[in-house]
């Protein structure tokens, strides 16, 4: 017999904003025990110097928090052009100097435009990337480094919103790119491609999917409502479960298909897709689950929520 867990059975989905120093995951643990929440997850991970949107799945959302992972996203970012460091962000050992007060604001437009669009990109050895099984950034604090094959990403905008010169210039982003996009080596290799190197010293995520700045909420504000023992407030705060699958379709079953798809069987549904995964809700509202396009075109469920508070 399972161990039952402890905490509060709350369904949604929390979009916090991480604050500096502190990792993804110890910002979902203080998220979750202000909640008193049974079970919760993150949805990829911010370097402990990075702030923003992390959206934090709590209850049956963790079911479908995958999704949000293939999600695009949004950063403001500042770059350090004269100074690389071991790790590509100002927390990492300076590995070189070089006086960058020649760099001109025309020159950072230039290089960064042959960024944008679909490019290779090598992750750091410092990404939360695996090889057999161990994180990359662990390899790297023991001084192992190992081959990276390079990832094809898309970097939709890459926007210069602000440029000040001198020997340590420094350049402000904002950027908009695909999923697995590593804004540290876009800075180191911005900084290549101008001659004069360059690393990460202000990180800021501003949007994960359909999450926004404007929707989150900071450790300091739900502590707030915790210590008021304001658990409807906390509630009030999250979002619905399939607002994780910002790019599938969703679907409204009747009562009927709602019924015999919850049993588990594939059911046919009217304007369904011919193909792919698809979002489903039956006629009240209520999110069900993931399901799959068969071939012979009715929708098969494959991950539904486990009960019907959500």
């Amino acid at each position: 017999m399972g161990r039952k867990r402890r905490g509060r059975p709350v369904d949604g989905i929390l979009v916090l904003d991480k604050p500096a120093g502190r990792s993804s995951n110890g910002a979902l643990q203080v998220a979750r025990a202000i909640y008193n929440a049974a079970k919760a997850g993150h949805t990829g991970s911010l370097d402990p110097l990075a702030t923003g949107v992390l959206p934090v799945c709590f209850g049956e959302a963790t079911k479908f928090s995958q999704y949000l992972l293939d999600a695009d996203k949004a950063y403001d970012a500042t770059v350090t052009l004269g100074i690389t460091t071991a790790t590509g962000d100002a927390e990492g050992e300076v590995t070189s100097e070089r006086d960058a007060s020649a760099i001109t604001e025309q020159a950072v437009r230039d290089a960064a435009a042959a960024f944008v669009g679909t490019i290779e990109q090598i992750p750091s050895m410092y990404s939360a990337l695996k090889k057999d099984g161990k994180p990359l950034y662990e390899l790297a604090r023991q001084g192992i480094e190992v081959e990276r094959e390079a990832r094809r990403i898309t970097i939709y905008s890459l926007e210069i919103t602000a440029f000040r010169s001198g020997v340590k210039a420094e350049v402000d982003v904002s950027v908009r790119c695909s999923k697995g996009t590593y804004i540290r080596s876009l800075a180191e290799d911005l900084g290549q491609a101008l001659g004069c190197g360059g690393h990460i010293t202000m990180l800021r995520r501003t949007a994960a999917g359909p999450f926004t700045l404007a929707q989150s909420k900071n450790l300091e504000e739900l502590q707030v409502l915790r210590d008021r023992s304001d658990f409807d407030g906390l509630d009030a705060l999250l979002l619905p479960i399939d607002l994780a699958l910002p790019q599938m379709t969703i679907l409204e079953l009747g009562d009927t298909a709602g019924y015999y798809l919850m049993q588990g069987q594939a059911v046919q549904v009217p304007n369904a897709p011919t193909e792919g995964l698809v979002g489903l809700k039956l006629n009240t509202g209520q999110f069900v689950g993931v399901g799959e396009i068969l071939s012979d075109g009715r929708v098969a469920p494959r991950r539904l929520v486990s009960n019907m508070r959500q």
